[in-house]
């Protein structure tokens, strides 16, 4: 059941006059969730639901589907013609000035831009401000519940042992008869399979210079197959198969060999330095009850690795939210590929994963953060990786 009282108390402390959701087809899962629409159901006319900050909600649907929003409470206004959606539009708004859709302004979060510009025309054309919804979506999709927490503690514990099996399995392959990264990667579904953890897509594993892609899917056609001294990626991400569960996502590196060459061990340990100073700006700022935003961690984060002569090789933002999506609606690390300047809020988890692309190899290494409400900011995928695994040794 949609919690309204809770949506007004949001939008009454962010000085809002109301929330407009907006739905046509699949156009916004984030109206369809945060609202409790049923997700199986065919919307084939433009719906409007507002959320006031004071008073009772109100929603506009076309007549041949005047049941689309009987599940939410509300005065219902109706439309046939296109003419009388847009004047029933106007009385649905009025007297708001002021209110917040799935918008991102120059798109700068796309995660949240799921209204078509022609909507926010017609609402403009109301006199109604619209102003971006991602501060209420985090609040509303990213806030984890406490069985949300315990969930995906249990999945970052099975990633890990997959990690530490996948280890073992190479050890005993490479002596028998070699090892490639779609097989590997193989084996690794089994281990998933076996502790019943889903992920939306297959583990990356990479050797050498496949790893410095850091969206690299290994095929079976051009596999390619560890030799001694190769630097492996394992990335893998995953949850619990309960309702509402959240996913767990870590990198882990090794060394197909029993050591470590210089440049290995060199580039790796400043991508932990890099992702451990972005967890001690974190802690800092917590502990200083002082706010932080998600551009801040990744500036932070990428100074290390720029400063070391080496920022045009991490060519992605520092990390992303984390939900029942691996990619979540909350706050992601980055003021890269955009400026996230939502603020950092407990009861979030998202990952920190800088990399270092070189041409010859590359490394990321990755952790789950969450804003434990009154610990701050915790490491949620014990043990963190310190040193390249030598996986023959």
């Amino acid at each position: 059941m949609t919690d309204i009282s809770r949506i007004q108390d949001e939008l009454a402390a962010a000085g809002l006059d109301g929330w407009l959701f907006y739905g046509f087809h699949d156009i916004d899962p984030i109206a369809i969730d945060i609202l409790g629409l049923p997700k199986d159901r065919l919307f084939s006319r433009r719906w409007f639901y507002l959320v006031p900050s004071r008073g009772g909600p109100r929603k506009l649907v076309n007549r041949i589907e005047r049941d689309a929003l009987d599940s939410l409470p509300g005065e219902r206004l109706e439309y046939t013609r296109w003419l009388e959606m847009h004047q029933r539009l106007h009385d649905l708004l009025h007297p708001a000035k002021r209110v917040a859709m799935q918008y991102s302004p120059e798109n700068a979060i796309p995660y949240i831009s799921r209204v078509d510009g022609g909507i926010l025309d017609l609402v403009r054309r109301c006199g109604v401000e619209v102003v971006t919804s991602a501060n209420l979506v985090q609040k509303f999709q990213a806030v984890w519940s406490q069985d949300q927490l315990r969930m995906h503690r249990a999945a970052a514990a099975k990633l890990q042992e997959i990690v530490q099996a996948t280890f073992e399995w190479i050890r005993r392959r490479f002596a028998e008869a070699g090892v490639d990264e779609y097989g590997i990667q193989q084996q690794m579904l089994r281990y998933f399979e076996e502790r019943k953890l889903f992920a939306d897509h297959p583990p990356i594993v990479a050797f050498n210079q496949n790893a410095s892609n850091p969206h690299f899917f290994p095929r079976k056609e051009t596999s390619r197959k560890g030799e001694r001294g190769d630097i492996l990626l394992l990335d893998l991400w995953g949850r619990e198969m309960g309702a509402g569960a959240v996913y767990a996502d870590i990198t882990w590196m090794a060394v197909l060999d029993d050591r470590v060459s210089d440049r290995q061990r060199e580039i790796f340990a400043l991508d932990a330095r890099a992702r451990d100073r972005g967890l001690e700006l974190l802690q800092q700022r917590w502990r200083r009850k002082e706010k932080i935003c998600g551009w801040e961690v990744d500036t932070e984060v990428r100074k290390v690795i720029s400063d070391a002569g080496l920022g045009e090789y991490f060519v992605h933002r520092t990390g992303h939210s984390i939900g029942e999506d691996v990619h979540g609606n909350g706050v992601n690390l980055d003021n890269l590929e955009t400026r996230d300047d939502r603020e950092i809020i407990p009861g979030v988890c998202f990952s920190v994963e800088p990399g270092i692309y070189l041409p010859e190899f590359g490394v990321r290494t990755e952790i789950d953060v969450y804003v434990d409400p009154l610990q701050g900011p915790v490491v949620t995928t014990l043990p963190v990786q310190r040193e390249l695994v030598r996986i023959l040794g």
